[in-house]
């Protein structure tokens, strides 16, 4: 399946040097045009070649059905972008980093355990995709809960054989009550406001951040923190705001990393003011970071 990027140059690019390279991912549900773009001039500014990524069945990256969760195939994704900067003559290829936002993260650090060429990973903002759907924020789902969301999605997979519509649910609330969450408030005021509304070739605004009933199961499976010792001596940086709700997955990850890592709090941050917040994200921290990491 065809993965699609926005490739990002330095201005005045020197044709005669390779430069460092950094593959860069989206919130999960998101699109590249939604943080990752961002993120990928930014440090394009710093001297890097970047390429911000749809993963497969999201924007504009091939995969049917559409908003599909397939752990597996997300982290295919960054090793297809290594292929493709990896022979570029842009790229030095033993200069390759990974920068993944949110659910990205996760993705990115299941994908370095097992492709070597990725030799730094930064994760902002993460969310471990896994833990949050087995347990919820704070392990507040019960097993009889996620044996009830398990059940509902393999009835929904008759439906959908039999040529029912295919069901979306979780992401982001289309609508604000008074009873909304304000974690759920928070991811609003991203994607169903003019802040993150996007809509290049592949995305809906009524469909983003929401993923298929019966493929997000699949995240039940997914344990990237398993084994994530085994990316060292590649080092690893973490970054979350110190108001982030997702703080337990940044501080779980470093815990079970071994050196070289690093723990960032970014003070006063929540966790999707890390997405656009120029202000609040360290873009200073993760230039080092690959400047240092990434050195010729």
């Amino acid at each position: 399946m065809d993965v699609v990027g926005n490739l990002i140059q330095p201005k005045r690019p020197d044709r005669d040097v390779r430069r460092p390279a950094i593959i860069v991912s989206h919130p999960m549900g998101a699109v590249k045009e939604q943080s990752a773009t961002l993120y990928a001039t930014k440090m394009a500014e710093q001297g890097f070649v970047t390429l911000a990524i749809d993963l497969t069945f999201w924007g504009e990256s091939a995969g049917a059905p559409r908003n599909m969760v397939s752990p597996d195939h997300y982290t295919e994704a960054f090793s297809a972008a290594a292929d493709y900067l990896g022979t570029s003559p842009l790229v030095d290829r033993d200069r390759m980093g990974v920068l993944g936002i949110c659910g990205s993260g996760s993705f990115a650090i299941s994908a370095a355990k097992i492709d070597p060429r990725l030799r730094a990973v930064a994760a902002v903002s993460m969310y471990d995709m896994g833990a949050a759907n087995r347990n919820a924020l704070n392990h507040s789902l019960t097993l009889e809960q996620r044996k009830a969301i398990i059940a509902a999605a393999a009835e929904q997979r008759y439906l959908e054989f039999q040529g029912g519509e295919i069901a979306v649910a979780g992401g982001t609330d289309l609508v604000l009550t008074a009873d909304t969450h304000p974690i759920q408030r928070e991811f609003y005021d991203f994607y169903r406001t003019p802040r993150g509304e996007v809509t290049p070739a592949g995305a809906s605004p009524q469909r983003t951040t929401k993923p298929t009933v019966t493929s997000n199961v699949k995240f039940m499976n997914f344990y990237p923190f398993n084994d994530i010792e085994t990316i060292s001596p590649r080092p690893m940086l973490f970054i979350s705001g110190d108001q982030a709700h997702s703080r337990e997955f940044s501080e779980d990850a470093y815990k079970r990393a071994a050196e070289p890592k690093e723990l960032v709090s970014v003070a006063g941050a929540g966790h999707v003011d890390l997405y656009d917040r120029v202000d609040l994200i360290p873009f200073d921290k993760l230039t080092r970071f690959f400047n240092q990491n990434l050195a010729a």
